[in-house]
């Protein structure tokens, strides 16, 4: 929903109507994630996507119709499907999907939404998209950290149990269909709601005003991240030498993250990349970030024998092979790169592989899903 969020909004403030289908679960070799939106806007425009080309023609028919009649509708798309053909599903996934239509009378809390995310705010927006009682459906909740909720799903027992598990979801940063009984019974079933969660966009903090580091910055950005080059040479770390970023820092690395680690601002999502390969920056550096356990990545770039000299000096400041273990060092996959455009890519593969689950072999020679779970 995220990448589509400005059209959306632009449209439900000039009063619109807008078809909106939304991924809530996916199955198999589904191609998008859960959260995933597709829009239709007033003029028939089509934004965004929820299966890569698969099922958007279906998606857009229906959205229009739902757009008509006023009425959600959630609807599956899989390959076993009599139509499969007819809609485009051909890569053996199976997508559940929402579609209703939103404006300033089915969502009047959209543009506070909007708001925090644009704000970096984190808030989660939770959807009744299955009910035995077809008034429910459409119904939301908007749960914000600090406490604060608006909406209602019908009652005040579905309302607790929803609120209570979206904010473990959005502790997590994931969205995810919940399943409970009609009335937000834990044990039962007839109700889905789809709990969309807008946390932050992750962290990258990249170390070392490098060359490298400027394409490291660039990919990082484009993968998504909020990325932070830190250099404690304020002739190198210059805004104008990384453009990509969206903050260059001066100081010294440790010291940088520490202060972001007591500030609260580093989770299980952020990745640190430490391109500077100097032992009086690394070492420092890596002490901290390696004992940090919630941290998403921690990779090092150098050849074999600053690597070893590396470790030696970690082993002397007193870190483990637990620790050491967490060390991606040297940094990326082994794809041949030379460049630092080409290592940027290496980076990312390794952030890439290591969240999913991949291996980095060719799928030309692999067998099985395409698509981990992590």
């Amino acid at each position: 929903m995220r990448e589509v969020l400005p059209d959306l909004l632009r449209w439900w403030e000039a009063g619109e109507s807008v078809g909106v289908g939304t991924v809530i679960a996916t199955f198999r070799s589904a191609p998008r994630p859960a959260g995933a939106s597709m829009l239709v806007g007033p003029g028939g425009e089509a934004v965004g996507s929820v299966s890569g080309g698969c099922v958007e023609g279906a998606v857009y028919e229906l959205s229009q119709s739902v757009v008509a009649d006023g009425t959600p509708v959630l609807r599956r798309y899989g390959v076993s499907d009599d139509d499969a053909f007819a809609v485009g599903l051909t890569c053996g996934g199976i997508l559940d999907v929402f579609v209703e239509s939103v404006s300033k009378e089915t969502f009047p809390g959209l543009g506070a939404v909007a708001a925090d995310v644009e704000a970096h705010r984190p808030v989660a927006v939770a959807t009744v998209v299955e009910h035995p009682e077809p008034q429910w459906l459409g119904r939301r909740l908007v749960i914000r950290p600090d406490g604060d909720v608006s909406g209602s799903l019908g009652s005040e027992r579905a309302d607790h149990a929803v609120i209570d598990d979206a904010r473990g979801l959005l502790a997590q940063g994931r969205s995810e269909a919940l399943g409970y009984g009609p009335d937000g019974e834990r044990r039962g079933e007839g109700m889905r709601v789809f709990v969309s969660v807008f946390a932050p966009p992750p962290r990258m903090l990249v170390f070392g005003a490098i060359d490298f580091a400027a394409a490291v910055a660039q990919v990082g950005h484009f993968l998504g991240y909020r990325v932070t080059v830190c250099d404690a040479r304020p002739v190198f770390a210059t805004a104008t030498r990384f453009p990509s970023a969206d903050e260059v820092v001066v100081e010294w690395p440790h010291r940088y993250l520490q202060e972001e680690v007591d500030a609260d601002r580093v989770d299980g999502r952020t990745v640190v990349c430490v391109l500077t390969h100097d032992p009086k920056f690394d070492v420092p550096l890596l002490e901290i970030a390696l004992r940090l356990p919630e941290l998403a990545y921690v990779g090092a770039m150098g050849s074999r024998r600053t690597h070893d000299d590396r470790l030696a000096r970690l082993r002397e400041a007193g870190l483990g092979d637990a620790e050491l273990d967490r060390l991606s060092s040297p940094i990326g996959l082994d794809l041949g790169a030379r460049t630092p455009e080409e290592t940027a890519v290496s980076i990312a593969a390794e952030i890439i592989a290591l969240r999913w689950g991949g291996h980095g072999e060719r799928l030309t020679g692999t067998s099985g899903r395409i698509h981990h779970d992590g």
